[in-house]
């Protein structure tokens, strides 16, 4: 099978020759510069260049996000921070020697006529900067690889994740609250500013995945009520979904960090068919949700943690996950980026061992 045979048959549950051995997530900067101290060999230029993994799904590199992109702007800068502008408008400060969660200070919405001003200036769906660029021939290529092809992505296409860079976190939970026709607006309008590019793009090339990135859980579970998802988010799903099955596209697919579990069945509901990265720190059990959820296809759930322990931990870790792995329509995968305490030796383990237990290598 293909690479794209392979993955859509998996999230689908249909018949597959094994299932799919991705390394979708990387490691951290610091990790990385922790392997090359190791011994990691200087062929390894990648954190997936040495086991010959299958393609993950392929993003088309077109503008769904603010166009033109607010200008990178440092604001203040230091030894340890620097204060800067994003491509979103938001002012964050981060740490200059590694990864950490960066410090948002400000938004860029913060009434209804900021929300307007920022629409016409940068949210029109028509837009030709949005379709610029050597995308048809670059999705040619994945084609001709037998790699699936992805429209939207982190952290630019997202239906809860636009609203939290537009108003902030806090700012935007409120205004469900406060000003939900607002809410309505801005859901309403990256909906229609998704589907404009995407319809651009599926007239031109073959989609096999339609991402949306949410990162709308934490350990507690949902930001907002299973409630308030069926009211404000599930009309602009609904249509996502049936551009979906206007074009053939078999896989929607969903990234929220966290616990996703109450919010489910409403991502079910309207489509969803393929939820990652099942943060086990969070809750999120894969083994749970596919007796819970036989329908919806997984990605992740294997433990970053364990990596940092010892080989007796990882194979533990992969013990636990394999039942789900046994039932189909899960991609074994770490539940998130590879963090700086996890030693060469292991990585490489882990790796191995993932490799042998499926696909015998």
């Amino acid at each position: 099978m293909t690479d794209r045979e392979r993955f859509i048959n998996c999230v689908l549950g249909e018949p597959v020759d094994r299932p799919p051995y991705m390394l979708f997530w990387g490691p951290w900067g610091r990790a990385w510069q922790r392997w090359e101290r190791e011994g990691k060999p200087e062929e390894v230029t990648d954190h997936r260049s040495f086991q010959d993994p299958d393609a993950p799904p392929m993003t088309v590199p077109v503008a769904y996000g603010p166009c033109p992109r607010y200008e990178h702007r440092i604001v203040q800068e230091d030894e340890d921070y620097v204060v800067h502008t994003d491509h979103w408008g938001i002012v964050r400060k981060d740490y200059k020697h590694g990864e950490s969660m960066p410090h948002f200070l400000e938004f860029p919405v913060k009434s209804r006529r900021d929300w307007e001003e920022y629409r016409e200036r940068h949210l029109d769906p028509d837009a030709p900067q949005r379709l610029e660029g050597n995308w048809r021939e670059v999705c040619r290529q994945w084609t001709d690889q037998g790699a699936p092809i992805q429209l939207g992505n982190f952290p630019d296409v997202g239906i809860f994740g636009s609203l939290r860079w537009l108003l902030g976190d806090e700012e935007c939970l409120i205004a469900f609250h406060t000003d939900p026709g607002l809410v309505h607006e801005i859901m309403d309008h990256m909906t229609g500013l998704y589907l404009t590019v995407f319809r651009a793009v599926a007239a031109e090339v073959r989609v096999d995945v339609v991402h949306i990135w949410e990162d709308m859980c934490g350990r507690q579970g949902s930001l907002i009520s299973p409630t308030h998802w069926r009211e404000f988010m599930g009309p602009c799903y609904r249509r996502i979904k049936a551009f979906c099955d206007e074009h053939s596209i078999p896989v929607l697919s969903v990234d929220t960090d966290g616990q996703p579990i109450d919010i489910t069945p409403c991502m079910i509901a309207v489509g969803v068919n393929y939820l990652w990265p099942m943060e086990v720190a969070a809750g999120a059990d894969v083994n749970e949700f596919r007796s819970k959820f036989p329908e919806l296809a997984l990605m992740g759930g294997i433990d970053k943690r364990a990596l940092a322990k010892d080989t007796a931990a990882i194979d533990a870790e992969l013990d636990r996950v394999w039942p789900a792995v046994e039932k189909g329509r899960y991609i074994p995968e770490l539940d998130h980026g590879v963090p700086d305490d996890v030693p060469w030796s292991n990585y490489k383990y882990y790796t191995d061992e993932l490799s042998r237990r499926i696909r015998g290598r």
